[in-house]
């Protein structure tokens, strides 16, 4: 039987949303894109949602608006995707790398201990879609002591006062933070990705959740980054596209970074039907905890915890007493076997270009002790239980070949 990782989500209602797209006459950015804003502002209690064209330019058009510049420290964790710290050194800031947790997620701890008067930005990561503790993290940025350290560089940083906290939340969209309270609202901004492979899909995209607090206002400030998503033009093309409506201004340096209605189309259809695409991947998540909690060198990823809820964007299974070599002859025989498996993710530190900036994986154990035995087992809604059937045996078999049992 041959299983994919992580194939996007494709029905008949996903089809016919992109071909009214098509069918309209208006495929980059306007009304379907404002439509999925509203469907995410929905789903995570936001106050206002921007659609861009991925999580990257999200978090740097943050950066951008926050007054980030040379010499400045966003603090981010050494295990995550590339793109959490390039996105600051594209903005000309500096990654501080933090150590994790055992659950994957940065450590409030090294943050606290990273901060410095040069912090400008904390950026969480929600790795495989299990929140971090943000209750922790507010609490600190707004500690009378840190506020103190505190030295803003912008007006915006003076308006906030303290270190901005924007979390990476590529991968959670629809899981719980806290009791009741889904992810996207707890933090001063979250950024969704909505790549090919994430639970809600636009092909490529992302989508930023503001939540600021007073003065700043959020819808005003949807406003203003919709107008640096589109190079600071005072109109959008939709707008220009009426009659009578073509002249338009430039107002500042901004990015072309804004999500197209033929992206949007195929988001728009998929979130409408969310409700049921996380249920069947939370189904598939306790399949594959129900069948691995059983066995004694398995540590099953997080699910649920003090009200935090995972959304089962990545089944991060991992192996006690595995270092890279078993893992990866073991990664070999699950896919001999026909299905597909993943490692999320090689922390930063490991990779050439953060290598050759200085970065070092030794000062980042925990990150490494995580990667160097966990295997990313395929979970998406289209499995049918015969398909994490055959998973399921497969990892165990290749597990039990690599022990020589």
């Amino acid at each position: 039987m041959n299983i994919p990782f992580s194939p996007p989500y494709v029905d008949d209602s996903v089809i016919a949303e992109v071909v009214d797209t098509l069918r309209s006459g208006w495929i980059t950015t306007g009304p379907k894109t404002k439509a999925l804003e509203e469907e995410i502002k929905a789903l995570c209690g936001a106050e206002a949602v921007l659609c861009v064209n991925s999580w990257t330019s999200g978090a740097m058009l943050m950066l951008q608006w926050l007054g980030i510049k040379e010499g400045d420290e966003v603090i981010v964790p050494a295990y995550t995707y590339s793109a959490t710290a390039l996105a600051v050194l594209r903005m000309g800031a500096k990654p501080v790398m933090v150590d994790t947790g055992e659950d994957f997620n940065i450590s409030v701890e090294a943050v606290r201990r990273a901060i410095t008067p040069r912090t400008k930005a904390v950026f969480p990561v929600d790795i495989a879609g299990f929140p971090c503790d943000y209750g922790a993290i507010m609490d600190l940025v707004r500690e009378p002591g840190i506020k103190a350290m505190f030295r803003p560089g912008s007006l915006v940083q003076q308006q906030l006062g303290r270190i901005l906290v924007l979390s990476d939340a590529a991968h959670s969209l629809g899981a719980y933070c806290a009791e009741g309270v889904r992810t996207g609202c707890r933090t001063d901004v979250a950024v969704f990705s909505l790549h090919a492979v994430k639970n809600v899909t636009t092909a490529e995209g992302g989508a930023i959740c503001l939540n600021l607090p007073a003065p700043f206002d959020n819808a005003d400030l949807y406003q203003e980054l919709r107008m640096r998503s589109l190079n600071c033009q005072t109109k959008d093309a939709f707008t220009k596209s009426k009659a009578g409506a073509w002249r338009y201004d430039i107002v500042g340096l901004g990015m072309k970074v804004n999500m197209a209605d033929v992206n949007a189309a195929i988001g728009l259809a998929q979130i409408r039907q969310y409700e049921d695409l996380l249920a069947r991947r939370v189904e598939v998540f306790h399949l594959y905890n129900e069948a691995f909690s059983a066995c004694d060198w398995a540590i099953c990823p997080p699910f649920e915890k003090d009200g935090k809820r995972s959304s089962c964007h990545i089944y991060a299974l991992r192996v006690k007493g595995f270092d890279e070599a078993r893992r990866d002859r073991m990664i070999e025989l699950v896919s001999k076997k026909g299905v597909a498996v993943n490692v999320h993710f090689i922390p930063m530190p490991m990779l050439s270009f953060f290598k050759s900036l200085g970065y070092r994986i030794e000062d980042y154990p925990q990150a490494y002790k995580n990667y160097s035995c966990e295997i990313s087992l395929p979970i998406y809604p289209q499995l049918s239980d015969e398909q994490v059937a055959c998973v399921i045996e497969a990892v165990k078999d290749a597990y039990r070949e690599v022990m020589g049992e």
